[in-house]
C-alpha cells in the first residue's frame, strides 16, 4: 500500500515573518522596552511604525492598553526630540543624507517649510497624527531652526491621540480585529504601505 505524501509545509512570506517576530516581543518581558526603541527610532530615522507591536503588545494584554500607549507616546516624542537635534547640530552629515533617502528632490522640505511658515504649530500636530512621515518633519524641523518646544508640545498632542487611538481600538474591538489582521495581513500591509505613501503626497501637493 503506498503511503500518502504530504505537501511541504508552505514557508511564510517575508510580511508574515516581520509580523511573527514583532509578536514575538509580546511575549518576552523585554516587549515594553522595544516598543520604547522602536517609536524612538521611528521618529527620527527608523522606517517601520510602531503601531504593529502596539497592536501585538495589546492583543496579548488588553487590559494594559493606556501603559502601552503611553510607552510608546513618550518613545515617539522623545525620538521626535533627537530628529530635531540631528537636523539642528548635524545637518550636513546626516539629516540632509537622511532626508535624501525619503525626499530625493527636496519637494518635502519645500513643503515644510511653507507649512510652518503658514501653519506652525497646526502643521505640526497634522505630521503626528496622519500618515504623513513624521521622521521627515522632525529632522527638517531642527535643520530649519523651529521652536523645539512647540515641536514637543505638538508631539505629546498629536502622537498619543493617534497611540492611543490605536490602543483603544484593540482594547474594545480586539478579539473581533485580531482574526480578521492575521488572515489579511499582507493586504493590511499594503494598506499601511499605501497610506504611508498617501502621506508623501499630502505634503507634495497640499498648501
Amino acid at each position: 500500500m503506498t503511503e500518502a505524501v504530504s505537501s511541504p509545509e508552505k514557508k511564510p512570506g517575508p510580511i508574515r515573518r516581520l509580523y511573527n517576530w514583532t509578536i514575538s516581543w509580546a511575549d518576552r518581558p523585554g516587549g515594553t522596552w522595544a516598543l520604547f526603541a522602536i517609536a524612538f527610532a521611528e521618529s527620527s530615522f527608523f522606517p517601520i511604525p510602531p503601531d504593529v507591536l502596539l497592536l501585538t503588545l495589546c492583543f496579548g494584554a488588553r487590559e494594559k492598553w493606556a501603559k502601552y500607549a503611553l510607552v510608546c507616546t513618550a518613545g515617539s516624542v522623545l525620538g521626535g526630540i533627537a530628529g530635531w537635534l540631528i537636523g539642528w547640530g548635524l545637518a550636513e552629515s546626516v539629516a540632509k543624507p537622511l532626508l535624501a533617502i525619503f525626499d530625493p528632490y527636496n519637494h518635502t522640505q519645500d513643503k515644510i517649510q511653507l507649512w510652518y511658515q503658514e501653519y506652525g504649530f497646526l502643521g505640526i500636530l497634522i505630521a503626528a497624527i496622519t500618515p504623513i512621515p513624521y521622521k521627515v518633519f522632525t529632522v527638517a524641523s531642527g535643520m530649519f531652526s523651529y521652536s523645539l518646544p512647540m515641536l514637543i508640545v505638538a508631539s505629546i498632542i498629536g502622537r498619543g491621540f493617534r497611540f492611543f487611538v490605536v490602543a483603544g481600538i484593540i482594547r474594545i474591538f480586539g478579539p473581533t480585529v485580531r482574526p480578521f489582521i492575521e488572515k489579511n495581513l499582507e493586504w493590511c500591509f499594503l494598506a499601511g504601505g499605501a497610506l504611508l505613501v498617501a502621506g508623501f503626497v499630502a505634503i507634495k501637493f497640499l498648501h
